[in-house]
């Protein structure tokens, strides 16, 4: 609640003064965030009192959108940029091309301030920090319903490159993204990322990838990491279990979606650089 509240401080002031929509998804929240629901009338709040996992609820939230550019931002991040609505219209409005701009992510420990010193095509964006153009995101089938969390940037990002567009990073713009890595890695984070990654990942080549190639990426997929993480430790092999569990769970969702992308879209993939993350 802390965090979110902090975020929104630092937005809170956009609707005023910019022809703004903000729009708020509390995902079964029960650290008292809908006490927030009062104290800023002004944000269009969706709540579900089930916790349904970022991409669905990005799904629902996205949905919503009225304006002609969608931006993302994870509960403790904000931008750091006062002009970062007027500097993101200009860098789309001076490339047509560009679908997607990330944003560049400031360490947590420092100063308040950004460098605009980089800028180039990528292959997917940051989730904690972005911005879509709504026309192309309404081109792809959006955040997926059949994915929790971690990874859905990447379902998103490969719809834009198969629809022709380019995702840029620039630090041109820059967020300060709060969390505490430290303490996030001690609290066995890693593992729950671990987890969710592994199954994520194999939902995504079997929504996205030809039939003939899902073979080769699936077994590479689950034997890379069953080596390089399941049998050296006791934590990941559990986990590893537990991704391969939710994996066939939910592998007739993830069938029904099954989006085919072209082989140029995925070489064009593999060409490309990944976002920086701080």
């Amino acid at each position: 609640m802390e965090e979110l509240s902090k975020t929104l401080q630092r937005l809170i002031h956009l609707k005023a003064e910019n022809n703004v929509e903000l729009l708020v998804f509390l995902d079964g929240c029960n650290d008292g965030s809908s006490q927030l629901l009062e104290k800023y009338p002004q944000v269009l709040w969706h709540v579900s009192h089930k916790n349904i996992g970022a991409s669905p609820a990005r799904r629902k939230l996205y949905n919503q959108a009225r304006g002609e550019i969608i931006f993302g931002f994870d509960d403790d991040a904000h931008p750091l940029n006062a002009n970062f609505i007027e500097l993101t219209q200009r860098i789309f409005t001076k490339n047509q091309t560009i679908g997607v701009k990330g944003i560049f992510e400031k360490d947590p420990e420092a100063m308040e301030q950004h460098v605009p010193n980089e800028e180039f095509l990528c292959n997917s964006f940051v989730g904690c920090g972005f911005a879509i153009r709504r026309e192309v995101y309404n081109k792809t089938d959006g955040f997926p319903d059949w994915m929790d969390i971690y990874g859905e940037e990447g379902a998103v990002s490969i719809q834009v490159i198969e629809n022709g567009y380019d995702i840029l990073y620039t630090s041109q713009i820059s967020i300060n993204h709060r969390v505490n890595k430290v303490n996030r890695k001690m609290g066995g984070s890693n593992v729950f990322r671990f987890q969710r990654q592994l199954c994520n990942m194999g939902l995504y080549y079997l929504v996205f990838y030809p039939i003939h190639l899902l073979p080769k990426k699936l077994i590479k997929l689950y034997w890379h990491n069953l080596k390089k993480y399941a049998f050296i430790d006791i934590n990941y092999f559990s986990a590893y279990f537990g991704g391969l569990s939710s994996f066939i769970k939910k592998l007739p969702k993830a069938l029904s979606s099954r989006k085919t992308v072209k082989k140029n879209t995925i070489e064009k993939l593999k060409r490309l650089p990944n976002p920086k993350y701080g």
